[in-house]
């Protein structure tokens, strides 16, 4: 049996032999060969290189060709910041102050779609019978709040029928991406939406339940199968996210693996994730990568489970460490062996925490996976540093990343367990929920 056949049975709820694996590898697949972010999202002849070479060396039973949640965007008008090293990020949004439902559904040979789907169908004829090849969408959600804004999180208070018609339109956006995606030959079609986790379950039933469901019932109606990506702490939202009818959740690290199972089990749905992207695929070796993959293995029984990281992952991810997981799936029981004395070695980094009590001025502090590479990370940053545009030199912003080890440090002694959060003086005040524009003065003014 081929990795393809076997997430068709994932898919169809089967009993499997081995656990499936599908790396989210995205720009990191530039590193193979020596290219940029930037130059593998922009040049179809390196995107595929790169894809047929990670589907070489990272033995995926299932593989995206693409991970960017900005190409739809960037038809429909955003302006995007490029990075070496990172997808790009939305630096405009050309709804911020104009209260419309654009009319624009991105055609086929717009924008970087034409490069996209010719990859696609490169990959279909190279890989596709042995490889369950996935088709990544901007979901409904995410792309809106592109459009518009973190004002989007205060539409919903002051306007929730304009955010309806807007996610209606997002979500026929999507399913006109996903219908390009089928046509080119992708075997799963995913709706990547990490904002989702910023919401309530009430919200989420009042606003993304219609459009959801829409979309599903359109991707099943091709039969195709579809998976609903979502980051951060979207554990509240998971049995609402099941009710739209997706095949598969994905949930990255902030999410208990084994509790969300107990959810996804209950409609019969596959679930997929989360090897953590920072500590463990990009700063841990070879050995605790392998060691992670089993124990989620051997955690989550011989059905509805595909093994993946929590979401795409960094570009300087080493590449040993994504084989080394590829191989621990394939022979559980002799790296079980292997790995039988192996312990993973603690961070020792000295970090001097900010005085919080003797500040000159309030400090907001973002802790992130990346902004660059998380769109709830980004908005969530986005929202701080727009304080700073409100009080200037009276506050200071800064971002915590978690790619660089010593922030590892720094969440732990702030004891935070979700990414996104943000923390002003010390104290932990947004957990995985980007505050909207007046909560965050409101929060600010308390503490000057």
């Amino acid at each position: 049996m081929n990795g393809k056949e076997l997430i068709y049975r994932a898919f169809n709820n089967e009993s499997l032999e081995r656990t499936p694996w599908v790396p989210y590898t995205g720009v990191q697949v530039g590193k193979l060969r020596g290219y940029s972010a930037e130059e593998v999202l922009k040049e179809g002849d390196k995107l595929y290189e790169c894809l047929v070479e990670a589907n070489r060396q990272y033995s995926p039973d299932g593989q995206p060709v693409i991970f960017d949640l900005q190409v739809e965007a960037e038809v429909l008008g955003c302006d995007l910041l490029w990075a070496e090293d990172a997808p790009p990020t939305v630096k405009t949004h050309p709804l911020a102050d104009s209260a419309e439902i654009p009319a624009k559904i991105p055609a086929k040979d717009e924008g970087r779609f034409p490069l996209i789907l010719d990859v696609m169908k490169r990959m279909k004829e190279t890989v596709g019978e042995t490889t369950a090849l996935y088709g990544l969408g901007c979901g409904p959600f995410t792309l809106a709040s592109h459009l518009r804004s973190t004002n989007l999180f205060m539409d919903m208070y002051d306007d929730p029928d304009y955010v309806h018609n807007l996610l209606d339109y997002c979500a026929d956006v999507f399913i006109a991406v996903a219908d390009y995606y089928i046509e080119a030959g992708m075997d799963i079609i995913g709706a990547v939406d990490p904002l989702i986790s910023q919401i309530s379950p009430d919200s989420f039933e009042e606003f993304m339940m219609k459009p959801y469901k829409k979309v599903f019932d359109h991707i099943r109606s091709k039969g195709v199968f579809s998976s609903f990506f979502v980051c951060g702490d979207a554990t509240k939202n998971l049995d609402v996210m099941s009710q739209t009818g997706p095949d598969c959740l994905s949930i990255d690290e902030n999410i208990n693996l084994v509790e969300a199972k107990k959810v996804t089990d209950k409609y019969n749905i596959v679930i997929s994730g989360n090897i953590q992207l920072t500590i463990c695929m990009l700063l841990g070796t070879q050995q605790d990568n392998q060691k992670a993959a089993i124990e989620k293995i051997g955690q989550m029984g011989d059905r509805n489970f595909i093994l993946a990281p929590g979401c795409d992952m960094p570009y300087d991810t080493p590449p040993e460490n994504i084989i080394g997981i590829g191989q621990a799936v394939q022979d559980v029981e002799a790296t079980r062996k292997l790995l039988e004395n192996y312990e993973k070695a603690e961070l020792d980094i000295d970090v001097k925490m900010p005085d919080y009590a003797n500040l000159e001025r309030p400090l907001i502090e973002v802790l992130t996976i990346d902004s660059a590479t998380c769109a709830a990370c980004g908005y969530m940053t986005a929202a701080a540093r727009d304080m700073k545009a409100i009080f200037g030199s009276k506050i200071d912003v800064v971002e915590r990343k978690i790619t660089e080890p010593e922030n590892i440090i720094r969440v732990g002694k702030l004891g935070v367990m979700n990414l996104p959060t943000m923390v002003i003086n010390g104290e932990v005040k947004f957990i995985s929920i980007i505050p909207n524009r007046e909560e965050l003065k409101a929060a600010v003014e308390a503490v000057l």
